[in-house]
């Protein structure tokens, strides 16, 4: 339990602290930095724990690894980031918000992999929790946010990031050779070969200008912690966490997310109204009545 809360605030913590970074440098450049680092730690530790052979495929298909990490962490990085730099100073509470949508969006996916329906009261609650993103992005003023274009590309960008995460997650239940860590840590690797190849397509083609010294200084503390804390830390102790209490439990932590981000966005001066915290307690109660629903379906089942 107490890896999991650690984990979802650091992930909280994170949207914040893009908020700042994002001011000072593009998100595909901050993107490619950031996994770098966590990378980096990542295969240090693999090394350490499973020594040099961890590093071999073992029967697995590195091309769908390939494909997986590239979806996971450029799909993820690059559209989640993009979408909160377009959506301005609210971008941290939307990005967030999204974020605990992902349970949801699972439950959608394995129905649409499986080709049968989830029940009616799990429905029910994905439309609850969608009702509580529609207030936290639009602030309660849905008429308003119609009328503002920009909001369906940013709030697009940030639900297809999360959306990446969620297939990227369902993803490692096919590497069944390959320990939680090499997973992760393989499929950040092949990822980066992505992430890069993006970042420096669209500095060649002057989509995004390429990074300078000072804005690289700039970011420099937003990278320490976005790199080894909110990458590697907060990664580790999510994958110990669920190991433990199983993913129906970890999953629950999600609701620490907007929470946590919330919280820090009020301190940073970006204070949440009424019908946005209303929004984040709909999204929070639809994770949790669903999560009661499928344990009183599994023991009737049993």
């Amino acid at each position: 339990m107490a890896a999991c809360l650690v984990a979802t605030i650091l992930i909280g913590v994170m949207f914040p602290v893009m908020t700042d970074a994002l001011r000072r440098i593009d998100p595909f450049t901050f993107t490619s930095l950031r996994y770098l680092i966590a990378g980096v730690a990542l295969a240090l530790l693999l090394l350490y724990r499973e020594g040099p052979v961890a590093f071999r495929a073992d029967g697995e298909s590195l091309p769908i690894a390939w494909l997986l990490g590239s979806v996971g962490f450029c799909g993820f990085g690059s559209f989640v980031f993009l979408g909160q730099q377009l959506s301005g100073e609210q971008g941290a509470l939307n990005a967030s918000i999204m974020m605990a949508t992902q349970p949801m969006m699972g439950l959608l996916v394995n129905a649409l992999v499986r080709r049968s329906a989830p029940p009616l009261p799990s429905l029910v609650c994905v439309v609850i929790s969608f009702t509580g993103v529609a207030l936290v992005i639009t602030r309660g003023d849905l008429r308003a946010a119609l009328l503002e274009p920009q909001h369906y590309a940013a709030s697009g960008l940030i639900v297809l990031g999360a959306l990446c995460w969620v297939i990227y997650t369902f993803g490692s239940a096919y590497f069944t050779r390959w320990s939680a860590l090499k997973y992760t840590t393989i499929t950040t690797w092949l990822g980066l070969s992505t992430i890069v190849g993006v970042n420096v397509l669209l500095v060649v083609t002057r989509v995004v200008s390429a990074p300078t010294f000072a804005a690289l200084r700039a970011v420099t503390p937003h990278l320490i912690y976005m790199g080894p804390i909110a990458g590697f830390v907060a990664i580790l102790c999510w994958i110990s966490g669920n190991r433990t209490l199983g993913p129906m439990n970890g999953v629950l932590f999600m609701d620490v997310v907007p929470v946590t981000t919330f919280v820090v966005s009020a301190l940073a001066g970006v204070i949440p109204n009424k019908a946005q915290v209303l929004g984040a307690a709909l999204t929070a109660s639809a994770l949790v009545l669903n999560n009661l629903y499928l344990r009183q379906r599994a023991q009737i089942t049993k």
